[in-house]
């Protein structure tokens, strides 16, 4: 299946895997390239740059196919050695960065004089065209369903994606809520030109993660997620567990004068223990909608080969015959 998306990053399926906190390592990431879609390493989860030049070396030893660098842009308290990242990333030759969060316009010098691509994560129209203006190759179109940080606006995909579709020049993929092989046919009718996921990547068998979280997410229906944060204005779609129902509760109750500090305690430094250690109730983690569509734990090749022949066979019979 050729898209502008595989054209622009020379891969042979149009799936990307996004970048996820603690789950995005080397494996996870050349497993997916090998089986053709877009592998990417998550760089923050690695500590220092030096981490994340190591992780991009230790990719290459397990595919020849192109992957990439995620990069979050976020207000911290350490901020991060944003520019120190960027040198691993063009250093060691990864021509293709997703960034989220945050607009990644101080950087797309750097990276556009070294040939790097670059797929900004959007949750509305109006950043989606902001990260057009300032140069990004891609959009990722985040819709509603998605998990971790949906935006504001709560807008679906059913309606983000055409929207999209109507502003925007250069190509976007669909993310948030997708998993299957009609996803993909839907999303390309309403414009886009591929699909990111997230979620249904955590649940395969190559995801460096505890069982536990897999297991978490298979057991899941599309009802199990919970919003947190919202009256702090960042929001966060995450998995149901006894920590977010203690955290619901504590919202409910404190309205808007709740202050971060008082959510810090659940969602601060809890993603090793939860996608390492397995420790399921030791805090909020991001998890999708999609949670309702995913039954099994299938390796990368076994599910991407899953959604292209589900996605062909969709195409060229029932459409073909209406």
């Amino acid at each position: 299946m050729k898209t502008k998306i595989t054209e622009l990053f020379g891969i042979e399926h149009p799936i990307i895997q996004g970048g996820m906190h603690y789950v995005g390592f080397a494996e996870l990431a050349a497993a997916v390239s090998n089986a053709g879609g877009l592998g990417i390493i998550t760089g923050l989860t690695q500590k220092t740059p030096d981490d994340l030049a190591a992780e991009i070396e230790r990719c290459k030893t397990m595919t020849d196919k192109p992957f990439g660098v995620n990069i979050t842009i976020l207000p911290m308290v350490n901020t991060p050695d944003y520019p120190g990242y960027l040198k691993a990333i063009i250093e060691g030759g990864v021509r293709i960065v997703e960034t989220a969060g945050r607009s990644p316009e101080l950087f797309m010098e750097a990276l556009k004089a070294h040939g790097v691509k670059v797929i900004h994560k959007c949750t509305s129209v109006k950043h989606a065209l902001k990260a057009q203006k300032i140069g990004c190759d891609a959009v990722s179109a985040d819709g509603f369903e998605c998990g971790g940080h949906p935006g504001e606006d709560d807008i679906p995909n059913f309606i983000l994606l055409p929207r999209v579709k109507e502003e925007l020049d250069i190509p976007f993929v669909a993310s948030g809520g997708i998993g299957t092989g009609s996803q993909l046919v839907a999303s390309l009718a309403l414009g886009a030109e591929g699909i990111n996921m997230g979620t249904r990547f955590l649940a395969t068998r190559e995801a460096p993660v505890h069982d536990n979280v897999k297991q978490a997410i298979v057991n899941a229906t599309e009802l199990d997620t919970r919003l947190i944060m919202r009256n702090l204005t960042n929001t966060e779609r995450v998995m149901r567990n006894k920590a977010v129902d203690e955290l619901v509760e504590l919202e409910k109750e404190r309205g808007d004068q709740i202050t971060f500090e008082e959510v810090a305690p659940f969602v601060v430094a809890k993603y090793k223990d939860i996608m390492q250690e397995g420790e399921m109730d030791s805090g909020a983690w991001s998890c999708g909608m999609v949670a309702g569509l995913i039954h099994d734990i299938p390796t990368c090749q076994e599910l991407i080969d899953r959604i292209m022949g589900e996605a062909h066979t969709i195409i060229k019979n029932q459409l073909a015959t209406l």
